[in-house]
């Protein structure tokens, strides 16, 4: 068993297919001064051409996905026009008399090491979109006509270094078992999409395989857990065809309780929002009957541009939004950049630890201007429904005082130009930093509600960075003191009389799901590919209970033990196991 990064849930049976490494090789040609026109000619000729086959590929991938994945090829029609983009390809060919298909794949490798040195998995992820439009442009500059897609007269596992929009869009669904490649991100847009297609994909293999995976080669992948067998024994293969089955069918059952209340057995209703990327995920978020969006994370509006979206850029996009939500509640994270999250417009100061250094709230506060056109933008939407707004990263009661100051001469400047705003709009903090936990009480009094982001509030109490591979196992949510702190953010909240949510990794882990309920939250916001299994243990969970676990959870002193006790509490609710629920403390000490 090799053990990778699930990307998209599922189990995928068969034979593999290997797609070679789409790199082009040719030597640099030099052209004549004569020829500059020409040369410009069949640039444009190519161009033109790679958007048209876009304009095709986007038009057959609404049919099989939807609407809501169709924008990442207009994703791929804008870096066609990026005009940053083709001034350096006709700079090479105007200055440096070299054809039009070695000025592209300059700058394509140009542009993608640059992204690959980024610090920040999104936009590492954007590069394979810059390498995948620049070779479609060199096959069009090339006369290559060829393919290396599978053949589509048996099922395949599509195996491959690195996947590409372009290459998964021409790919037949109905023969395409499951993915499984070298590279890639779970948040690419090769993941979102195999998601959206229901295509179980494994990546991460990097470094993992003891020889390379050969044409004809059987393979089993688990998209849910990441895992990969090559050429199992026989006893392996049976199990996984009734793990699949079961998978099937419990995917089928769950979209049954879309719409049903997030209620558990004792009565407790728990809002289940959905984090949200993008405008483009709404169908999904409506799909899986999500009571709202509990964390729309603003900064990927700042992304892929050569400049700062504009305040009505903004309103369109939050208003888009409010509208399609149909009057569920939105929060609206304002802008989150620094740490992993870098723009080329908005040049930063090099950090030697950029994720305690300049960033979020810090930046906004600083950039008045920044700021302002945000909130504004924000307010004006807040006006076609109900719509909040959060602050991220606070650590400190005089920013969340400076920022609602900011917010109220936004009102004041909307109300002077005669603009529709909720002058009551709700207000609410992340809580990241440790500071902010130990004075949650505090901050919560200047504020509506407040959110709990497990990822970085964790990685800030261990002290571990848990993008580096060198000491990530010792990113443990589970950690006792994490634990407690969590309990006395929501005990702080309880006492000042405002909700509490959830909205980090550890919201959608179905294993905290007893504790958060025995902490007696009552809003989770959750990836919303895992919202409707955590829906799912939630109808069968019973909060009054969870109390009682969550009393043995904080006696515990190492993280192994509060995963055990949680991994028997888990498997007692799938088996329906009254004793084995009671030996967890799920039922109390009198069946």
């Amino acid at each position: 068993m090799i053990r990778g990064i699930g990307a998209s849930s599922g189990i995928a049976m068969g034979k593999a297919f290997v797609i070679p490494t789409w790199e082009w090789d040719f030597p640099e040609k030099m052209i004549e001064v004569t020829d500059l026109a020409y040369e410009f000619e069949r640039l444009y000729d190519g161009i033109r051409s790679s958007k048209d086959e876009l304009e095709l590929i986007k038009q057959e991938i609404k049919e099989v996905v939807g609407q809501d994945q169709a924008y990442i090829f207009d994703a791929h029609l804008a870096i066609l026009e990026d005009p940053i983009f083709m001034k350096e390809i006709q700079g090479i060919i105007e200055l440096q008399y070299k054809a039009a298909e070695v000025a592209v794949k300059e700058v394509i490798d140009k542009f993608v090491e640059m992204f690959n040195l980024i610090d920040d998995e999104y936009m590492k992820e954007r590069a394979l979109d810059i390498k995948d439009v620049g070779n479609r442009l060199l096959k069009h500059l090339l006369g290559d006509t060829s393919s290396n897609l599978p053949p589509v007269d048996h099922p395949y596992i599509l195996v491959a270094k690195e996947l590409t929009p372009s290459q998964l869009a021409h790919l037949d669904p109905g023969k395409v078992l499951g993915l499984l490649t070298i590279l890639g991100g779970t948040h690419s847009h090769v993941s979102i999409m195999a998601r959206a297609m229901s295509i179980p994909y494994v990546l991460g293999l990097e470094g993992k395989l003891l020889r390379p995976i050969q044409n004809g080669d059987f393979l089993i992948i688990d998209g849910q857990e990441g895992t990969l067998y090559i050429n199992p024994d026989p006893l392996t293969i049976e199990r996984y065809q009734a793990r699949k089955r079961n998978w099937l069918e419990f995917k089928e059952s769950l979209q049954e309780i879309a719409d049903v209340a997030p209620v558990t057995l004792d009565h407790k209703h728990v809002h289940l929002h959905a984090n949200m990327n993008s405008v483009m995920e709404i169908d999904q978020v409506l799909r899986n009957g999500a009571s709202g969006v509990g964390l729309f994370r603003t900064e990927y509006l700042y992304m892929d541009r050569d400049a700062l979206p504009s305040e009505d850029e903004q309103f369109e996009v939050y208003r888009h939004a409010v509208k399609q939500l149909q009057g569920r509640p939105i929060i609206i994270r304002t802008l989150d950049i620094g740490g992993d999250k870098k723009l080329d417009y908005l040049p930063l100061a090099k950090e030697d630890n950029p994720f305690l250094g300049y960033r979020a709230i810090r930046i906004s506060l600083d950039r008045k201007d920044l700021f302002m056109i945000q909130l504004k933008a924000i307010l004006r939407a807040s006006s076609y429904g109900p719509v909040k707004i959060m602050y991220p990263m606070v650590s400190s009661l005089d920013e969340v005082r400076r920022a609602n100051a900011l917010l109220e001469e936004a009102k004041q400047e909307l109300r002077e130009k005669g603009i529709d705003f909720n002058p009551h709009i709700e207000v609410g903090l992340t809580i990241e930093v440790p500071a902010a936990a130990l004075i949650a009480d505090v901050l919560a009094s200047e504020v509506n509600f407040i959110s709990i982001g497990t990822n970085d509030l964790v990685q800030y109490v261990l002290a571990v960075d848990r993008m580096n591979e060198a000491i990530a196992h010792l990113y443990e949510p589970y950690h006792p003191a994490v634990i407690r702190l969590l309990k006395h953010v929501i005990d702080s909240a309880k006492r000042v009389g405002i909700p509490v949510g959830v909205c980090g990794e550890m919201a959608g882990d179905i294993r905290a799901l007893p504790i958060w309920l025995g902490l007696g939250i009552e809003e989770l916001s959750i990836s919303v590919q895992t919202l409707l299994q955590v829906k799912h243990r939630l109808l069968a969970s019973d909060a009054s209970k969870c109390k009682e676990l969550v009393e043995r959870v904080l006696a515990c002193q190492t993280s192994d033990q509060i995963k055990q006790l949680l991994a028997v509490t888990e498997a007692a609710v799938e088996d329906g196991d009254e004793s084995s629920l009671a030996d967890a403390g799920f039922l109390g000490k009198n069946v």
